[in-house]
């Protein structure tokens, strides 16, 4: 089991710990929201639910607003408070994490782009079934990265990241099959597009919630593991928990 003895340190002045409580709050209630804007554009697309779709839309311009806020809280709060080491990483992680998730918001409003577009144009095509698929795999990838920020949660946190690569095994097969179904019936082309690059910021978003497990490691651990395997990773934190048991060999 991936652990760590160090959470963000405690302070002589509450004021402090009160404003890095308050960013981390505030950056778990954006995660809730985005959560919320990925579920509702997948069943707002399966369903044709148009006024579902415009309601996740309008929801970008609140984590818009939250992304801002918050980053610019970070900002003051390295510039006055000058922190280091955990708190400095918390601070640093969560300015990273809501980025990724006002880009999964926007990544939502554009399913929901689509599925109105394909509402209006008649029959639903095909690929639903890819879709839900993809969907429900991504909407547990967000669930559980925002599981783990609450929880500072390595173990769940490594497993997001794995979980990206199944998002992508499956992405890869999915858009194989809608480019073959273009081809024999030319009339659905334009229909199956909409779906394909509904597929593409379902992965996207699979992407973002990785990277966000990646944030969260960094921050309780203390290591970059940007841009590294899933192999290397597991290695990483194995030095941090020499006792943890899990296989190598599971990794893709």
């Amino acid at each position: 089991m991936f652990t760590s003895n160090e959470g963000f340190s405690r302070h002589i002045s509450q004021q402090f710990n009160h404003e890095l409580e308050k960013i981390r709050t505030e950056l778990l209630a954006m995660g809730g929201i985005v959560e919320r804007q990925v579920s509702d554009a997948i069943e707002a697309l399966i369903n044709n639910n148009l006024d579902m779709a415009e309601e996740s839309r309008r929801m970008d311009k609140q984590t818009n607003q939250m992304e801002l806020s918050i980053d610019d809280q970070c900002t003051k709060m390295i510039a006055t408070r000058q922190p280091t080491a955990s708190d400095l990483r918390l601070i640093v992680s969560i300015s990273r994490s809501v980025t990724d998730l006002e880009r999964m918001g926007d990544e939502a409003s554009r399913i929901c782009k689509h599925a109105i577009e394909i509402a209006q144009s008649g029959p639903s095509p095909k690929g639903y079934q890819e879709v839900r698929h993809i969907g429900k795999l991504v909407s547990s990838m967000v669930k559980d990265v925002l599981t783990a920020f609450a929880r500072s949660d390595l173990e769940l946190a490594y497993n997001v990241a794995k979980q990206d690569s199944n998002v992508n095994m499956e992405y890869r097969t999915a858009m194989r099959s809608l480019a073959t179904y273009m081809m024999e019936d030319p009339r659905s082309i334009s229909a199956i597009l909409n779906v394909m690059w509904v597929l593409r910021s379902l992965e996207r978003i699979g992407d973002h919630a990785r990277n966000l497990s990646e944030h969260l490691i960094y921050q309780v651990s203390g290591m970059d593991v940007r841009h590294q395997s899933l192999i290397s990773i597991k290695r990483s934190l194995r030095n941090e928990s020499p006792d943890d048991e899990m296989e190598l060999n599971e990794d893709n």
